[in-house]
């Protein structure tokens, strides 16, 4: 059921259609084609500084790819901007997740203002709770120009949950979040974000089922060597938001990879992992790469173009741990890769 459901969607939503994901994005994404990807949640309310903005910098951030003429479309939109034949151009996305009530009280009125789209990621068990948008507001939402995805019914730690039962879980609340959204608002999501940003292959093999795209939480820019079923997302909060910031983020390029870890779980017994990673750009000046490891230091190892980084310290007693590495080109642009460590032992 789920295919003949998926093939109507993409028939009444996207006028060319194309094949979903394959897991091998270099022959889906056009060369040099690149979109910035922002996740942001609420909006104008200071009791979560942890996935706040402010209303003054969620404005500054709309103004600035107004006044540097990005290209600003829904995450659906911009996969088929990544698959086209189109010229290439400067591309934003802004993504938010949870459906809170303050991105339609405080941040939708400045997306109008803008006259810019996003992408609204709901988990539809919360939907007209205390804190969270109604499928009403959901419905002005949508009818603003606003895509609406899925983001499971439950928002669980799904990584915490027995393997027996995880995958008929997630693919239980994946089915059941297309069901109701389309019984709400007339269509079923075609792109997805997994809740916290957590994943496993097993989990992605099945969004890749439904879905012709899937966003993440580790930050980056989508290109070329871009898994589709985990695009990064820049985070947007009070620690992250600031203008100067957001501008550094949105100047951003991905750059050619190819590296030894194609899974976010933290391996059995290693403390300190390694990431190796192999850059395909001729033009990087690696020798002036920087790595920055949450939590503690990053020690960098080099060789021509592979490179090998680790935290100096144990990275165990954390849910999640980012490995960031930046590198300029000769021209001076800057490129931004990032690997998410998962350790689901970590409450």
């Amino acid at each position: 059921m789920k295919f003949s459901l998926f093939s109507v969607v993409v028939l009444l939503m996207i006028a060319c259609g194309t094949a979903k994901s394959d897991g091998n994005p270099e022959e889906t994404i056009a060369q040099g084609k690149e979109v910035v990807c922002f996740v942001y949640h609420r909006f104008g309310d200071d009791r979560f500084a942890s996935t706040n903005v402010s209303i003054d910098h969620f404005k500054a951030h709309l103004q600035y790819l107004k006044d540097h003429n990005y290209q600003v479309l829904t995450f659906a939109e911009a996969i088929q901007y990544l698959k086209g034949d189109g010229p290439a151009q400067k591309t934003a996305v802004i993504t938010i997740d949870d459906g809170y009530k303050s991105f339609f009280e405080n941040g939708l009125p400045v997306l109008r203002e803008y006259g810019f789209p996003a992408s609204l990621y709901i988990n539809t068990e919360t939907v007209g709770g205390s804190d969270y948008m109604t499928w009403a507001q959901i419905k002005q939402t949508k009818d603003a120009g606003i895509e609406i995805g899925n983001h499971t019914h439950s928002h669980a730690y799904f990584l915490n949950q027995p393997a027996s039962s995880r995958y008929k879980n997630f693919e239980a609340e994946l089915q059941k979040s297309q069901d109701l959204i389309k019984e709400q608002l007339g269509e079923a999501p075609v792109t997805f974000a997994y809740p916290y940003g957590e994943l496993d292959a097993k989990m992605k093999a099945i969004v890749s089922e439904y879905f012709e795209a899937a966003a993440a939480q580790n930050s980056g820019v989508i290109g070329a060597s871009t898994d589709l079923m985990r695009c990064p997302r820049f985070p947007m909060s009070e620690y992250y938001s600031d203008p100067k910031k957001f501008a550094e983020k949105a100047r951003m390029h991905v750059p050619e990879v190819t590296v030894d870890q194609k899974s976010f779980m933290l391996p059995a017994g290693q403390e300190t992992p390694s990431l190796k990673v192999t850059f395909h750009n001729d033009d990087l000046q690696l020798d002036q790469l920087q790595c920055f490891v949450q939590g503690g230091d990053c020690a960098i190892s080099r060789d021509g173009n592979k490179v090998s980084v680790k935290s100096e310290t144990s990275i165990a007693n954390r849910r999640r741990t980012l490995y960031t590495l930046t590198v300029p080109d000769k021209s001076g642009n800057w490129y931004w890769y990032s690997h998410l460590w998962i350790n689901p032992e970590v409450n």
